[in-house]
């Protein structure tokens, strides 16, 4: 399974980027899908999550209010926007497919991972 991040990049505080993560065809859009992201020294965390139709989305509150999830199954994408930036979310963002239909929130719950992109944001 493949699953292809694009749109990280260098931004300064309070600025905004989208992310998109195209997965590949022989993938089921029954699945929940999320991001995680994993800083220097630190554990991947969640960041955000949605169920396979996209009803149901989870954040951590760390970026509540400041980023949001939406999937496009037609397109098999899902997207991040983050906007207000902070220098604590530089990290490597991955894109996830969920073991099930809903919004993972744990690493457990992942059955696929992307490869990351960076996202840097400068103080």
């Amino acid at each position: 399974v493949q699953l292809q991040a694009s749109g990280g990049g260098l931004v300064q505080t309070g600025g905004s980027l989208r992310l998109s993560c195209v997965v590949g065809k022989r993938t089921s859009s029954n699945n929940g899908m999320g991001w995680f992201r994993q800083a220097p020294g630190k554990e991947r965390e969640f960041v955000a999550g949605i169920s396979w139709n996209g009803g149901s989305t989870n954040y951590a509150d760390s970026v509540k209010g400041r980023f949001t999830t939406s999937r496009d199954n037609a397109k098999s994408t899902l997207y991040l926007q983050m906007n207000s930036l902070k220098p604590e979310d530089t990290a490597v963002y991955y894109c996830a497919i969920s073991l099930w239909s809903s919004s993972p929130t744990t690493t457990q719950a992942i059955r696929y991972w992307g490869q990351g992109t960076q996202v840097t944001v400068s103080s």
